[in-house]
């Protein structure tokens, strides 16, 4: 049955529904605790008269964020005694989650480096792991919340919600220790996780059950092959069907079309990653002032990363994944050409403008839609692991091709490097197209058999 195509103010009107509306709470109290164990706690640090050593060591507490699949299928698979019989499964982790970065951030508020950088660096991981804990049951929640026409708009309103409180624990808390000092700076912001915590209580739990009773027969039909008939531990058989079956499910329905999807998962944001690692030095180097950067790359390119999502999300609504997967790909491309042509430009704040307008617009159409066809495949019996494995590796290689975008620029120049960083968009290109033609096929033959039938 082919979908009636949504008028425009219908697509953005997705935005208000509860659920959806919901998502940008959620994403705040996702986004809050980023920086508080990143660049503010080196901040933190720094005015304590921490050595940059010492502080650089901790840049591994965001390991923890590397490894939400580790995570992931114990909050799928685990129950909260008494708190998930009367929450429900996702609203539990996440009480549990928002109470322990509650309670983290209020510990590292009453912590002086100084004496404590041993205390600090455990609270720091303690924070890290119930923020990944927190990200892995916020992305299962998303999923199972509402129809998949509607992800591209709930990663929207994420992004957004996201994207504020990193702002607010990052300059906020900055100019709250400033005026005042880092106690208070950090004792608000254990604060402000009530906004998670209020919303946890007034959301309502997603429907498991008809996926709960298709993950029982599959599990149990992966112990048998497995394990053998007959008895074995609980501790493998707790294996198989909480770490292992996420991960057989998916390669067992995609088959060998499985190893393309992770593919394309893997190489989908490559050229955005990539080229992102040299914007400030970009920036620099041509000669903008540090003001000049903060003013038209931070705080404008906020906002149209912001209307840029936004923008994804009614597209999702209007026309489906696959066809602004497509564009998101083909605009991440494009704005590395921009910024080639900008190298050659000198600083000019106008044309700094329009590529950063162009980029961030870019950046949050192509990062909403995106997680939308994350979300799509995903099986809801395994969200949080499977969504998990997605985000996992989904920036991977492109972190890795990063690291050697100095040695390009140093060899070849900016102009070169940007538009290498473009050629690497090309293979995402062409992979969005296929799929999207291998949808349509399918599409076509399932309508064929529903006419013959």
């Amino acid at each position: 049955m082919v979908k009636q195509q949504v008028g425009w103010l219908e697509a953005f009107l997705v935005y208000f529904k509860p659920r959806v509306l919901a998502m940008f709470f959620l994403g705040f109290s996702s986004g809050l605790p980023y920086a508080l164990v990143f660049s503010t706690l080196a901040a933190w640090l720094r005015d304590f008269g921490i050595s940059r050593t010492a502080i650089g060591f901790f840049a591994w507490v965001g390991v923890i964020f590397a490894f939400k699949f580790v995570i992931a299928p114990f909050i799928d698979a685990v129950p909260i005694p008494w708190l998930t019989r009367k929450m429900g499964k996702r609203r539990s982790w996440m009480l549990v989650s928002q109470i322990g970065l509650a309670i983290g951030l209020y510990g590292m508020a009453n912590l002086n480096p100084q004496l404590a950088i041993l205390q600090v660096a455990l609270v720091s991981l303690a924070v890290a792991f119930f923020s990944a804990s927190q990200d892995v049951v916020v992305d299962a929640y998303r999923i199972e919340a509402v129809e998949q026409e509607f992800q591209g708009a709930m990663a929207a309103n994420y992004v957004f919600g996201y994207r504020v409180a990193v702002l607010i624990s990052g300059a906020g808390a900055l100019v709250i220790a400033d005026q005042l000092n880092w106690y208070v700076s950090y004792t608000t912001m254990a604060a402000l996780m009530c906004v998670g915590i209020i919303t946890t209580f007034i959301i309502k739990e997603p429907d498991h059950r008809k996926m709960q009773e298709e993950a029982e027969t599959f599990e149990h039909e992966w112990v048998e092959k497995v394990l053998g008939s007959g008895q074995h531990s609980r501790v493998k058989e707790w294996f198989v069907r909480a770490v292992a079956s996420p991960f057989l499910e998916f390669f067992q329905r995609n088959g060998r079309f499985s190893i393309l999807l992770l593919f394309f998962v893997s190489i989908y944001l490559l050229s955005d990653i990539v080229m992102g690692i040299m914007a400030n030095p970009f920036y620099l180097d041509l000669g903008f002032s540090k003001t000049d950067i903060a003013q038209i790359t931070k705080v404008f390119g906020f906002f149209c990363t912001i209307a840029g999502a936004f923008l994804g999300g009614a597209l999702v609504v209007r026309y489906g994944i696959m066809r602004p997967l497509i564009l998101g790909a083909c605009m991440l491309t494009v704005t590395n050409l921009l910024f080639a042509y900008m190298a050659q430009q000198g600083p000019d704040k106008m044309w700094l403008a329009f590529v950063i307008s162009a980029d961030n617009i870019s950046g949050g159409l192509a990062n909403s839609v995106f997680i939308a066809y994350l979300s799509s495949l995903v099986n809801q019996s395994y969200t949080a692991t499977q969504y998990a494995l997605f985000s996992s590796i989904m920036k991977l290689p492109g972190k890795i091709v990063a690291g050697f975008s100095g040695i390009v620029v140093d060899a070849q120049g900016y102009t070169h490097f940007f538009v290498y960083a473009a050629i690497l968009g090309l293979p995402a290109i062409i992979l969005a197209v296929y799929l999207w033609l291998r949808s349509r096929k399918e599409e076509a033959e399932e309508a064929g058999a529903a006419s013959t039938s």
